[in-house]
Order: structure tokens, then C-alpha cells, then sequence
């Protein structure tokens, strides 16, 4: 059911963008990562392998990049019998974890942080999906679009909805961002998002 989501999703972003937008291919990723450091550590094509070691692929495929998870976790744990708020979430809620392996609860979840650091241009905005290898898991994957010149780690976050425990593996690929622009410079800016702005940065189109 979530693989079916998942394309789902990925087939409305697709009409959308053909509509409106234009998605980016590997060689303008590759371009604006090489050029303006777009995204950093950066991986030019898909790796599967690590010596013998097969991998879920992470890098640049043909229209996306496949990001990787890093091994620093704050995993969801109900002990405390808190309410969640979003204005006022408690610390106490969270166990803060740094390991190679993350085994979230059942009906619980898990925030991580990309190992990439990213540097989205003005008149880009990027949509992230999880990969199908962990949506035939049961993991949800949730993250918010990039707005244009958004700089950072990006937060993720995984829900983990059946009634067992499951594993994964950071600095394995979990999720895939799609990269999609227009001619026209972004104008309606909130604060937030005008402290982001570089007056000094130029992109290609």
C-alpha cells in the first residue's frame, strides 16, 4: 500500500511540474553542485556497492538525487505519558541517539538530519519522497519542500506504523529529492525567508 502511495504522489508532482514547472535532469544537478555547491558531500552518479557490500543506491540518478540519513537520531518514546505539542514539545519525549543502526518502536518515530548539506537556488523548489525500499517497510517518510535559497541539513522524519519494531541503517539512501524551477524569480518572501537570501549568488537557469 505505501509503494502505492508513493508513486502516487510521484506521478501528481510529475503532471504538476510539466504544467507549471520544469523538473532538473542529472546534468543541471550535477552542474549547480560542481559550480555553486548546490549540495555537499556530492555523489555524480548512483552508488550500489561498497566493496562486496551491496547498498541502497544513494547519489545522483537521472532526475533527482538520493540522500543519505546520518547516524545522529532522537527517537520518540512515550514513557513520560507527554502530550505532543508542536508549539511546546517536550525534550523528555525524545532519546537522543548516535549509532549505526536506529530501531524505531511500533507506532512511533524518529528524527534524523541529512548527511548533505543543501544550498537550494532562488527559483527552486525541491519535493522529497522516501524510497520505495523502505515504503515496502511500513516506514513513512515526511518532509517539507525546500523553499528557494533554503540552506542547511535537512530534518527528516520517520513514522513507523505496524505493530513491530523495524531497523535502519543510516548513511544508507532513504529518500530521493527532485529538483524543479521556473523562469520567474520567487518575489513573495516572507522574513524567513528573505534573512536566507544571498544578494550575491547567481544561477543558471
Amino acid at each position: 500500500m505505501h509503494d502505492t502511495i508513493y508513486k502516487g504522489i510521484l506521478i501528481l508532482f510529475l503532471y504538476i511540474s510539466t504544467k507549471t514547472m520544469t523538473i532538473k535532469s542529472d546534468n543541471w544537478i550535477k552542474q549547480m553542485a560542481n559550480d555553486h555547491k548546490m549540495i555537499e558531500p556530492f555523489t555524480e552518479s548512483q552508488i550500489r556497492k561498497n566493496g562486496d557490500q551491496d547498498l541502497i543506491s544513494y547519489g545522483t540518478s537521472s532526475f533527482g538525487y538520493d540522500v543519505r540519513c546520518a547516524n545522529e537520531f532522537k527517537v520518540f518514546t512515550n514513557i513520560n505519558s507527554a502530550v505532543v505539542d508542536p508549539k511546546n514539545f517536550d525534550e523528555s519525549s525524545f532519546v537522543d541517539l548516535e549509532s549505526d543502526i536506529c530501531i524505531i518502536p511500533p507506532n512511533s518515530f524518529a528524527l534524523a538530519r541529512t548527511v548533505e548539506f543543501f544550498r537550494i537556488p532562488r527559483n527552486v523548489l525541491t519535493i522529497c519522497l522516501g524510497k520505495s525500499t523502505y515504503a515496502r517497510c511500513g516506514i513513512i517518510v515526511n518532509v517539507t519542500p525546500l523553499k528557494p535559497e533554503w540552506e542547511g541539513h535537512v530534518t527528516l522524519e520517520f513514522s513507523k506504523q505496524p505493530h513491530f519494531q523495524q531497523r535502519f541503517m543510516p548513511m544508507k539512501a532513504l529518500l530521493k529529492w527532485f529538483f524543479s524551477s521556473q523562469m520567474k524569480i520567487v518575489t513573495n518572501l516572507t522574513k524567513t525567508d528573505q534573512e536566507n537570501i544571498k544578494a550575491n549568488w547567481r544561477y543558471p537557469s
